[in-house]
């Protein structure tokens, strides 16, 4: 049986200074016809008396639970809790508790963890899907956060701009002949952030993309990607599309004999945490996810509550691409080029030797 609040309630709070329940409960919820002074008291009052607002009256009064719902793609990866961690923090600043599901990268669990969010009452979610899949109509608003180009997205980071800074940056530093390796070629995210390099490089510059998933499938998690053949043969940078991917980089490359950036030029994507400290550490894009989450979720509270604004505006006069997806105003967060040192002016020749020197 579950146990009695013994805390203070709204009642005594208002015996205590004199005012109805109903006055306690306007101040404290911030609607209702409060003088501020009254509000500034009462909030005072609770406070001291140790006040801790009931969520289950609270759901039987407004009709909201106060939590958001929030899908990862694979929360193995190190990349995705850095992000729930922005998206908890941005949903406490406004007042809601965060349920979180892990797709572990499966469409089925994708969509069985929407569904038991939803059976928990969650007032709105925030998915970032499972590669190059969409979300359709759930029953509660979505905020969705993949690409730009992806249908529906609602806000994200600009990863086209962020391969375009990637590609300026290796060509600034005389790379002619360079390698773009990417992960998944289902992912949407990979493939703005492979076509914003592509189109960013000078005429002059020759480049292959090379996809990690085919390669895997075929000869087992220990696949070699034949690197070191690659760079024999003349390729002097190789531009991938996470810093995980460029880690086994330079873990192939370092094996094989060859020094980073002398011989050849390493860069990554979303500059994670263990990204500065590498040998070399890794030159990589930046994510503001911090903003991001505050986006996503000020977007989906505004749906929850009725609060957005009917206005039309550039990015929210857009229609809408998939069922209940939010639009936010600014629907794509700059990136930021993080130069590093496994980053070099490129070099005529990267024969190894056996003890890694060059001929």
């Amino acid at each position: 049986m579950a146990g009695k609040r013994t805390g203070p309630n709204l009642t005594k709070i208002g015996e205590a200074l004199g005012v109805s329940s109903a006055t306690v409960s306007n101040a404290l919820s911030g609607k209702g016809r409060v003088s501020a002074d009254l509000v500034k008291k009462i909030r005072k009052k609770a406070s001291d008396m140790g006040y801790v607002p009931s969520n289950a009256g609270r759901a039987l009064r407004t009709g909201r639970s106060g939590v958001l719902g929030l899908v990862l793609p694979d929360i193995a990866n190190p990349l995705f809790p850095q992000i729930a961690q922005a998206m908890e923090s941005a949903a406490s600043a406004n007042g809601y508790g965060v349920l979180i599901a892990d797709s572990r990268g499966e469409v089925t669990t994708q969509t069985d963890a929407i569904g038991r969010l939803i059976e928990r009452g969650v007032d709105g979610l925030i998915v970032i899907p499972r590669r190059g899949t969409r979300i359709g109509t759930v029953g509660c608003p979505v905020a969705m956060v993949d690409t730009p180009s992806t249908p529906g997205n609602t806000v994200s980071a600009d990863h086209w701009h962020g391969g375009e800074q990637i590609a300026r940056h290796l060509a600034g530093l005389g790379h002619k002949n360079i390698l773009l390796l990417g992960n998944d070629p289902a992912s949407n995210v990979q493939n703005d952030r492979i076509g914003g390099m592509r189109a960013a490089f000078p005429a002059d510059i020759s480049c292959q993309t090379i996809w990690l998933e085919p390669i895997l499938r075929q000869g087992g998690t220990t696949a070699s990607l034949n690197l070191p053949d690659l760079v024999k043969n003349g390729v002097t940078a190789i531009a991938t599309v996470s810093d995980l991917l460029a880690l086994r980089v330079l873990t192939e490359l370092q094996t094989a004999g060859f020094r980073v950036p002398a011989q050849v030029s390493v860069t990554g994507f979303d500059d994670l945490i263990f990204s500065p400290v590498v040998t070399p550490a890794l030159t990589t894009i930046h994510m503001d996810m911090a903003q991001i989450a505050k986006i996503a979720v000020a977007a989906l509270i505004s749906e929850i509550t009725g609060n957005r604004d009917k206005k039309p505006t550039p990015a929210s006069s857009k229609k809408r691409t998939v069922p209940d997806t939010v639009m936010a105003d600014t629907s794509r967060v700059p990136m930021e080029l993080i130069i590093r040192s496994s980053t070099g002016p490129a070099t005529p020749d990267q024969t190894p030797l056996p003890n890694g020197e060059t001929l």
